[in-house]
């Protein structure tokens, strides 16, 4: 039936079912402008659409408010085709050959990149995209390619007019294989790709015709011009719209999940000034990052190392150098405390989250802190640390260490009293950094299960500080719990770790131990940090490869504190009731 202008049978069609609509990723696209309009080509945002996609235009606009906003809604970015750069953002001076510049698009689009770019949001670049992508993040672009190219530019749009070589192991290399032809139109490219990309496709006379990130990131830019490309085109609006759909995913898991990471050491830098409510460069973990990685909570650790450097804990002993620590925190805590507040509880941190804030759990890595006088785990109960460290890379009076020389042959006598007054008080006991004796003492001795804050897989990784398949067995056994960390060194002993080799050590310990007793403690500022997972604003990358392997919901919010606060309830539920 034809049903020409008849405005209600078009709306009868929609409300004839519920829900009206798929949910369908939110894709934006760059605009160009042009003299009073803002324009985009009609194929940019059919492509989006025959890909699966939402397609919304961005509006060139170089206002902070109104690109944080629009960020916040989107789930994958299309950088669009336009005029050419004005070098001086790159510190270059304009050659003659340089063509038509945009003054209206440049910033706008420089800031969206940089900041979308923070927040693991997919992103493809397409011909102006890509230099975008260079200019936004590290790389440089040529102001006008010689005159001498091998492959034409003046044919149709939808005409391939020369070929491609395609880096093997590339995300365009599973797309297309190792060639394909295409269509550039173009006088500026890609001369240097920075640190953050790497080439992977390459015409004949050498221009770069494609980069993607080398961070581990969903971030492609090419040359070409896929959208006109119609199927062969398509494929690459079906990988931006595929990597959105997992983004959008992900950000929908993490805004009703608690994210909770057990260990960082970021409180080590406070003393240099750090400006925590900024992107401070200096640190793993801030504001900014927490939410770019729309994280909720972490537990910030005294760290008291074994051995100081000369004016490393600025003379003070190792109660009054936590203590201090403490302090810091408590005052970044008061200064924002709009955006981040303490938490003892696991209730205290759903509240927070509930009222929009981030947490910040206290612990402390290296029972050197207490100075061997049993009174001072009471103490630091009340300033409300929710686990001590035993031990790090040295024995103490408590126990030896992984890296120690078997001073007490495990736990010493002290070190059991001090695991039964924090079991009396309601703090974790936490076994990362013990000696093998060490852990299986404390697993006798403890009357709750004890908890390794950062350790990996020694069957994976075999370092003294990883846990052996018998010690994972016998601390899930003991209803324990062990949190992955994204330390290098305890993921590979050769090669460049990355997120993959992570997510390799929990999916060991899964196997080895079960779904209930595993978690994420980065380790950040600590060491930690590795190629996909390097702060805080990648955290949610965890948890889209986790959804790639098909985890559920319920799962990777078990992953994310979810084993840990359940020891943690049944450690301070004890303490209450003692």
């Amino acid at each position: 039936m034809n049903k020409g202008f008849h405005l209600d049978a078009y709306l009868d069609e929609i409300y004839s079912t519920f829900p009206e609509a798929e949910h369908r990723p939110l894709i934006g696209l760059t605009a160009n402008y042009s003299d009073i309009d803002a324009t985009i080509r009609s194929v940019y945002y059919r492509q989006i659409i025959a890909a699966g996609g939402i397609p919304l235009i961005i509006p060139p606009v170089a206002d902070r408010h109104v690109i944080i906003n629009t960020l916040d809604v989107l789930d994958g970015i299309v950088l669009t085709g336009g005029a050419d750069y004005n070098p001086l953002w790159a510190g270059k001076e304009p050659l003659k050959a340089l063509g038509h510049i945009n003054r209206e698009r440049d910033l706008a689009e420089l800031l969206l990149v940089r900041l979308a770019y923070n927040r693991q949001i997919p992103m493809l670049g397409i011909c102006r995209g890509i230099q975008t992508l260079a200019f936004a993040l590290g790389g440089c672009v040529a102001q006008d390619i010689k005159t001498e190219l091998k492959h034409s530019q003046d044919a149709d749009r939808n005409e391939p007019t020369h070929s491609v070589t395609i880096a093997e192991g590339s995300m365009l290399f599973d797309l297309y294989g190792p060639k394909i032809y295409v269509n550039s139109f173009h006088h500026q490219a890609v001369s240097d790709c920075g640190e953050r990309f790497r080439v992977t496709a390459t015409a004949p006379d050498g221009i770069v015709e494609a980069m993607e990130s080398s961070e581990e990131k969903s971030v492609i830019g090419v040359q070409w011009h896929p959208e006109w490309l119609e199927e062969m085109g398509l494929k690459l609006f079906q990988w931006l719209v595929g990597r959105s759909a997992e983004f959008a995913k992900a950000k929908r898991l993490h805004s009703h999940i608690l994210t909770f990471d057990s260990h960082c050491d970021t409180p080590m830098f406070f003393p240099q000034g750090i400006h925590f409510e900024q992107r401070d460069p200096r640190i793993l973990y801030d504001l900014h990052k927490m939410t770019d990685g729309r994280h909720d909570a972490v537990t910030m650790v005294a760290y008291l190392p074994q051995h100081p450097k000369p004016g490393e804990m600025a003379g003070m002993t190792p109660k009054h150098y936590a203590d201090s620590i403490f302090d810091q925190i408590e005052s970044i805590v008061k200064s924002q405390n709009a955006y981040v507040a303490l938490a003892r509880t696991p209730d205290d941190l759903y509240r927070n989250k509930a009222q929009g804030r981030k947490s910040i759990m206290l612990g402390i890595e290296n029972g050197l802190a207490i100075e061997d006088d049993i009174r001072n785990v009471e103490h630091f109960a009340r300033r409300g640390i929710t686990y001590i460290t035993l031990c790090h890379n040295g024995d103490n009076a408590i126990c030896d260490s992984a890296r120690g020389t078997g001073t007490h042959g495990g736990v010493s006598d002290f070190g059991e009293q001090v695991i039964r007054e924090m079991n009396r008080l309601g703090v974790m006991v936490d076994l990362s950094h013990g000696g093998e004796k060490s852990f299986y003492d404390a697993l006798d001795i403890s009357a709750t299960p004890i908890v390794c804050s950062h350790s990996n897989c020694k069957a994976l990784c075999d370092v003294p500080r990883n846990l052996t398949d018998d010690q994972l067995r016998a601390l899930a056994a003991k209803g324990g719990v062990a949190q992955t960390t994204m330390y290098h060194g305890f993921l590979r002993q050769s090669g460049e770790a990355t997120i993959r080799d992570a997510v390799a050590h929990l999916e060991h310990a899964i196997s080895v131990m079960g779904i209930d007793h595993v978690g994420v403690g980065t380790d950040f500022d600590g060491d930690g940090g590795i190629k996909g997972m390097a702060d805080a604003s990648e955290i949610i990358n965890f948890t889209i490869q986790l959804l790639r392997r098909r985890y559920s919901e319920a799962d990777i919010e078990k992953i994310w504190g979810g084993n840990w606060l359940r020891v943690m309830r049944l450690v301070q539920g004890i303490s209450v009731n003692s």
